[in-house]
């Protein structure tokens, strides 16, 4: 049996994850993509395969460094953008990483933004 990298382990994982979970019209998906520098994260409606809203720690505003200030930051921006567009409900995809440090400080930003998961 090969031996796994971490990041083929965290794409079994996202895998494993996103059979039970999809993101509908009324409920799209808010998936969390973290790198060892930056943090993103999309609302997409699977039904119909279209990125509602978006924010990155690339994006000039909102420049910081990986960590959970700025993984707020990005959560904040995009629960704003997402509400201008008509969503306040998500369902939430960590994309297989643990639900910990920088996907939580964003999870807590979209919520204190006025996201509902």
């Amino acid at each position: 049996m090969a031996v796994k990298t971490r990041s083929e382990m965290r794409k079994a994982r996202h895998v494993r994850i996103r059979k039970n979970l999809a993101g509908t019209t009324e409920r799209p998906r808010l998936a969390v993509f973290r790198s060892q520098k930056h943090i993103s994260a999309q609302i997409i409606d699977d039904s119909k395969g279209v990125t509602l809203a978006a924010a990155s720690t690339m994006e000039k505003d909102l420049k910081a460094t990986d960590n959970i200030e700025g993984a707020t930051k990005v959560g904040e921006a995009l629960a704003k953008r997402a509400i201008e567009k008509g969503v306040k409900a998500v369902v939430f995809d960590r994309g297989g990483f643990q639900y910990h440090g920088t996907v939580a400080g964003l999870a807590d930003g979209a919520r204190k933004g006025g996201l509902e998961f």
